[in-house]
């Protein structure tokens, strides 16, 4: 099952509201429109709240059909400014097991480049009816009444009616929103601190897992605004900073904190059943009936 995904700028609310970028997936199969969303801009914070919506309700397509936008996909030949050879949205989809395809042509997006047109007719007149100025009501109106009215309308049968979307795994729920999280890598430094879009990151000493000095970490910055450090699967405890936090005297490493291990009592030992102690049992000497003669 392949799901062709893009976003179109427009001045939807027309004179009403400010332009703003429409993100919709349409099923290749079926031409129903699976799912829209209006936002700001086509950035990757919006595109994984786009698709974390849509796993969480619908799974996991086999593959996503999509603009060769930088946002979506980087060609290592083409963006040799950029360190990292995948993009975010790239990234996350392989770790979801999701294939890319790549169109290098709105021609070769026939589908979504026509339901934009039809949109950019139909949604804005219907909005218009109705007033609707900002991206809150819009959204609003098109998941609980255009959508609905326009799948009915425009969807075809498939010729096979099995659903090819695969549920998420219960691991891959619980890891959703790292995997869409906007992932960099840092070194940490001497005084084993992190910089990060201007702010300073104190690591703390107690933490889950031994750092070094110069080890590599990962910062995800996720979708609610909150900022996870981690190094080999483990988040590491730290304290936020808007300067450098003035330095003290640091260990080489940082030691991953040892729990105590409790105090087991220990047991009173007893000889087995066939210890010598119970197979030959000690000769009882009894005094008392003994003549002593001197």
């Amino acid at each position: 099952q392949m799901i062709q995904f893009d976003g179109s700028y427009e001045y939807w609310f027309e004179s009403r509201g400010p332009k703003c970028c429409l993100l919709a997936s349409i099923d290749d199969a079926t031409n129903t429109v699976a799912q829209g969303l209006f936002v700001d801009h086509e950035g990757v914070f919006p595109v994984f709240e786009f698709w974390q919506d849509y796993f969480l309700k619908q799974g996991k397509p086999r593959s996503i059909y999509l603009d060769k936008l930088r946002t979506y996909y980087n060609n290592h030949g083409s963006t040799k400014d950029d360190e990292e050879m995948l993009s975010q949205f790239q990234r996350a989809m392989k770790e979801l097991g999701i294939k890319l395809i790549v169109a290098h042509s709105p021609q070769a997006k026939g589908r979504v480049e026509r339901l934009f047109g039809t949109l950019q007719d139909r949604l804005i007149k219907e909005m218009r009816l109705k007033g609707i100025a900002n991206k809150q009501k819009a959204n609003q109106f098109l998941k609980q009444e255009f959508l609905p009215w326009f799948n009915a309308k425009y969807s075809r049968r498939p010729l096979k009616q099995a659903n090819l979307h695969q549920k998420l795994t219960r691991q891959e729920k619980k890891e959703l929103v790292a995997i869409l999280s906007r992932q960099s890598v840092r070194v940490v430094q001497n005084d084993f601190t992190i910089r990060f879009e201007n702010k300073w990151y104190q690591l703390l000493k107690d933490q889950p897992v031994t750092i070094r000095q110069k080890d590599k970490i990962i910062i995800e910055g996720r979708l609610d605004g909150s900022i996870k450090i981690r190094i080999r699967d483990k988040y590491l405890n730290y304290k936020p900073f808007l300067i450098r936090p003035k330095q003290y005297d640091h260990p080489w490493i940082i030691a991953a904190k040892q729990e105590p291990k409790p105090k087991t009592k220990q047991k009173t030992w007893k000889p087995g059943p066939n210890h010598p102690w119970k197979r030959y049992p000690a000769i009882q000497t009894h005094y008392s009936n003994q003549i002593f003669l001197n």
